[in-house]
């Protein structure tokens, strides 16, 4: 399994942040890629359309308000990769103010040699992140 994971850190209350992006169709509000999102199956699913016309369908497989997380799977979409699983999780810096979003998945290459399928899951994480501290001012 190929694993990505990446973080980072805003000044602001972990509350404040999973208050934009701890809904399972909140894409949209905070990932510059995902135009739209909608839920299915008791909000188990959700729809994504990119903006590239693209779409992916993923399945919630956790969710915690007080561990501000949640997981979800890939059940179809473009992306070179199998057996996708990821974690999105806002948590409190201890001894510090604000808190950190972690975004991190694992999967199998598919369609791709390992190196770049990383760098597409990467590069996803990292330009929903990187958004997230254009938002915050961070």
């Amino acid at each position: 399994m190929a694993r990505v994971h990446e973080t980072t850190s805003l000044k602001r209350s972990p509350d404040e942040v999973w208050a934009v992006i701890g809904g399972f169709d909140a894409l949209p509000l905070w990932h510059p890629a995902v135009k739209s999102s909608s839920l299915e199956a008791d909000g188990r699913i959700r729809r994504l359309e990119l903006r590239d016309g693209a779409s992916l369908v993923e399945r919630l497989q956790t969710f915690s308000e007080a561990e501000r997380s949640y997981g979800y799977s890939m059940e179809d979409g473009p992306l070179p990769v199998a057996r996708y699983r990821s974690m999105l999780r806002v948590y409190e810096q201890p001894g510090q103010s604000g808190c950190s979003v972690e975004w991190s998945g694992e999967f199998l290459p598919n369609g791709a040699p390992e190196p770049a399928a990383i760098d597409i899951i990467r590069g996803i994480y990292r330009a929903g992140l990187d958004q997230l501290r254009r938002r915050f001012g961070d």
